[in-house]
């Protein structure tokens, strides 16, 4: 038995779920002691864990399924229609990737939670909740940022391993909805993928019957971790 087989994990307890309404949640967390490294993470993304800061979970809900860990093969996507047009209307953007967190950062963060998440919990972060929530010791954590000549309209936070790269979080200008910043910085590290070969952009979880992560479906094709494996999402799915 390897030593991440042996990697011991702990229940969180259960709170209300962000996704579904009227549902209860909990997390399983990779023990907090265990040494984590860039290469370990990318061996646990593929089996369906994420990191919250420096802390590595997945679902672990006693009555619900309904977390999707869900994947792109980086060498086989294809754009449809209404992504193709995403990237045309964010063609006069700049991309330019920095290793840290600045003020400039947090100011978007804030008026992006208080656009989109006002009264949910996470509009309650401060800046030292800023660092902790997208920051990681241990990982090749990529901020990107996303410009219209000087102003900063998005900011990507992007983690490197491996086995391939993982969207951690998107968040933008709150005036700039029309340009589909979220999709746009997706489509984005697929081809920064795939220019580098590495295999797969991580998307987190699909949530069947959540809107707010209903979009990844329309990455196609779509791996999801289901049943043991990985498998193509149908397209009929979602």
């Amino acid at each position: 038995m390897s030593e991440l087989e042996r990697i011991r994990l702990f229940l969180s307890v259960e709170h209300v779920c962000g996704y579904l309404p009227g549902r209860a949640s909990r997390n399983a967390f990779i023990d907090p002691e265990f040494p984590l490294t860039p290469a370990r993470y990318g061996w646990l993304l593929e089996q369906g864990f994420r990191r919250s800061g420096v802390h590595v979970y997945r679902p672990y809900c006693q009555h619900c399924m309904s977390c999707i860990p869900a994947r792109i093969p980086a060498a086989g996507f294809q754009a449809n229609r209404t992504q193709r047009r995403c990237l045309s209307r964010n063609a006069d953007l700049s991309l330019k990737v920095v290793h840290r967190l600045n003020e400039e950062h947090y100011a978007l963060y804030r008026d992006y939670l208080l656009s989109r998440h006002a009264g949910g919990g996470m509009d309650a972060h401060n800046r030292e909740a800023f660092h902790t929530f997208l920051e990681c010791s241990w990982g090749e954590v990529r901020f990107w940022e996303f410009r219209a000549g000087r102003r900063l309209q998005a900011l990507a936070v992007v983690d490197e391993t491996p086995r391939g790269i993982s969207a951690v979080y998107t968040f933008f200008d709150p005036d700039e909805t029309r340009r589909s910043l979220g999709t746009y910085a997706v489509l984005r590290q697929v081809e920064d993928a795939r220019q580098r070969d590495l295999p797969h952009v991580y998307l987190g979880y699909w949530v069947p019957g959540s809107q707010k992560m209903d979009y990844k479906r329309h990455f196609r094709p779509l791996e999801v971790l289901m049943h043991g494996g990985w498998k193509p999402l149908p397209e009929d799915d979602g």
